[in-house]
């Protein structure tokens, strides 16, 4: 039996092992320090740096926490003319929560300096809307720069083997994220088949209505299938879930969560030490 000349050889096709294959790293931070940490633990931090504060008003705890978080992110690396950059929209929302208190703020015993109106300006009035200021800068800055960067994805894993919460639950909301990026393709390809109708012309309102009641229902459509798709895959199964990606807690991410607990601690107490402090939610007459 003659053999062709040209016999077709079976195809090999390169299967790479699970530990060797890599993906293309993406920035999880501007700073190289934030970067390393997990996505929980970043999300914890933000909570434990904001959480006190919001029970205290006073120049002194929200300056000390503002000033050591500062510090502490020019250590990760963050310039202050790059925090500055990075978070100039808080800067403009604390300087006008300041300025509303100074204007419509509570009444105070201190004197009074301006009063035209409904407008009185107090000494105590501008003491409180400094503060008011600094702590929103104290409580906002600080979570931007840990919010920036983090991966959904890495987030849900962490949220689903860290701390134990519904892989349905967490990896369906993950999805939906991801599914966000799609409306605005379907709003536009719902208005061009309207169009392609006649029912793209006429009142606006009502072509805002009807696109979508469109949306809706399309939408609605799309997260059955992905409920579908998920039971497909043992979401909701009482049997524990493999993962593909695992996320742990290294020393690092207990460093960072202790620093976020010890700046509003150590703001705290030396505002109590001077003198100063002064809980947020007490009524002055």
């Amino acid at each position: 039996m003659n053999m062709d000349q040209h016999s077709v050889h079976p195809q090999l096709v390169t299967v790479t092992a699970m530990s060797d294959r890599t993906q293309q790293l993406h920035i999880a931070s501007i700073s190289p320090v934030l970067a390393q940490i997990n996505p929980v633990a970043r999300v914890l931090s933000a909570f434990l740096i904001g959480v006190p504060l919001l029970f205290s008003l006073d120049v002194v705890s929200a300056s000390c926490a503002f000033i050591m978080e500062v510090l502490i992110l020019w250590g990760c690396g963050i310039h202050p003319g790059k925090l500055l950059a990075r978070t100039w929209l808080i800067w403009i929302a604390a300087l006008g929560a300041g300025l509303s208190v100074v204007f419509y703020g509570r009444d105070t015993a201190t004197p009074i300096l301006i009063q035209w109106g409904i407008i009185h300006i107090t000494q105590g009035s501008l003491i409180e809307a400094c503060a008011t200021a600094i702590r929103v800068l104290a409580i906002a800055v600080p979570s931007v720069i840990l919010a920036l960067g983090i991966d959904p994805t890495d987030l849900a894993d962490g949220l689903v083997q860290i701390l134990k919460l519904s892989p349905r639950f967490v990896y369906g909301g993950l999805a939906s994220l991801r599914m966000m990026s799609v409306l605005r393709e379907d709003w536009n390809a719902i208005g061009r088949s309207r169009r392609s109708r006649g029912l793209g012309d006429g009142n606006a309102l009502v072509r805002v209505f009807g696109q979508s009641f469109s949306l809706l229902v399309m939408s609605i459509r799309r997260a059955t299938k992905l409920a579908t798709a998920m039971e497909a895959r043992g979401f909701g199964a009482p049997t524990p879930r493999s993962a593909a990606r695992v996320s742990t807690l290294y020393g690092r991410d207990i460093v960072c969560c202790a620093l976020a607990l010890a700046v509003p601690c150590i703001a705290t107490a030396i505002a109590v030490a001077t003198g100063y402090w002064q809980f947020a939610f007490t009524t002055q007459s």
